[in-house]
């Protein structure tokens, strides 16, 4: 069987992509039944056990910003060789919650770790391997704000301030342009209807 493909959905904290992760699944799925392929979904930091480990540490605990950066490739290598590459060898498609733009527009753009260390380290960790696609929601900083105001209590990422997330999601749209054949951006200020709508078409494209 030939190669499975990888679709992530990155954005800023509240900027909606959760809303439509399962849903993406479910429908991807249905439409891959017919090949003998399965969805497999995962999340970065996470996506096997010691990631997980990893990201109550990230979330939770106070730290120095490169030793922040080293443990998100330390989650993203282990993610790489227990989930991911064995998944998309047998011909699996993978659906992921953040990936490594995530990584350039937190711990880049918004804490301002220099982008050499980080693509230092992104092609340690995965040579040359990105996403098939990525699917960028994209909302102005305040809005997701007061999104994420009405969720749970906040982790450390979740509780920086709105210029944090300006640069976040400025580097967000920094990747998009440099990599338009990979990006979808989505304007998550639409309704969820119009969204899935859009979704529709990527799985469509896809």
């Amino acid at each position: 069987m030939a190669r499975g493909r990888f679709v992530t959905f990155e954005g800023i904290d509240g900027a909606g992509k959760t809303t439509h992760l399962a849903w993406f699944r479910d429908r991807l799925a249905d439409k891959l039944a017919a090949t003998g392929r399965t969805v497999v979904m995962t999340r970065e930091p996470g996506g096997t056990a010691l990631g997980e480990s990893l990201r109550e540490i990230l979330l939770h605990q106070p730290m120095d910003l490169e030793t922040e950066a080293l443990l998100m490739f330390a989650a993203r290598r282990e993610h790489l060789a227990q989930v991911i590459e064995p998944a998309l060898a047998r011909g699996d498609w993978v659906l992921s919650d953040r990936f490594t733009d995530a990584t350039f527009a937190y711990q880049g753009g918004g804490r301002g770790l220099p982008r050499d260390k980080l693509e230092t380290l992104e092609r340690w960790v995965q040579g040359g391997f990105q996403p098939d696609l990525t699917v960028l929601f994209d909302i102005a900083p305040d809005t997701a704000s007061e999104r994420r105001g009405a969720a749970r209590e906040p982790d450390r990422f979740e509780s920086e301030t709105d210029a944090f997330f300006t640069r976040t999601r400025g580097e967000y749209l920094r990747r998009a342009e440099e990599a338009p054949y990979r990006f979808t951006i989505v304007d998550s200020t639409q309704s969820i209807e119009d969204i899935r709508k859009r979704l529709e078409n990527v799985i469509a494209s896809l």
